[in-house]
């Protein structure tokens, strides 16, 4: 088989697991007296209030569950921008006296970044 092949039959594998997995089921079950919502990672999130006010448990969006994404981890970065392009893409942020930037490149693939300025928590996101 050709490299190309190979490439196109796992750029194929990986796409069909990626649709696979964003339909991986999700499903409602009671337990007692509550109803629960089991996410596509096994979380389960209790609706039994929502459901006693009239909202039907098959009509909720169930998403891909709390910590799917990896925060932006900040121990590689520090203050020296003599290698830094003049053109990249950043979100600052400021309390006045201190600033950070963020890459939108690395922000991209993270889409969050845990931080904080001087002694104040911050959430960055993209």
């Amino acid at each position: 088989m050709s490299k190309k092949a190979v490439v196109a039959v796992m750029m194929l594998l990986g796409v069909t697991g990626l649709m696979l997995w964003g339909t991986a089921s999700s499903f409602v079950t009671s337990e007692k007296d509550k109803t629960f919502i089991v996410d596509q990672r096994g979380e389960r999130w209790d609706i039994t209030q929502a459901e006693s006010i009239g909202f039907k448990p098959e009509g909720f969006q169930y998403g891909i569950g709390r910590n799917a994404f990896t925060p932006l981890d900040e121990t590689g970065l520090d203050g020296d921008t003599s290698s830094v392009s003049r053109n990249l893409r950043v979100i600052g942020i400021s309390d006045g006296t201190l600033a950070q930037a963020y890459s939108v490149d690395k922000l991209w693939r993270h889409e969050i970044a845990n931080s904080k300025i001087g002694s104040k928590p911050v959430a960055v996101g993209y």
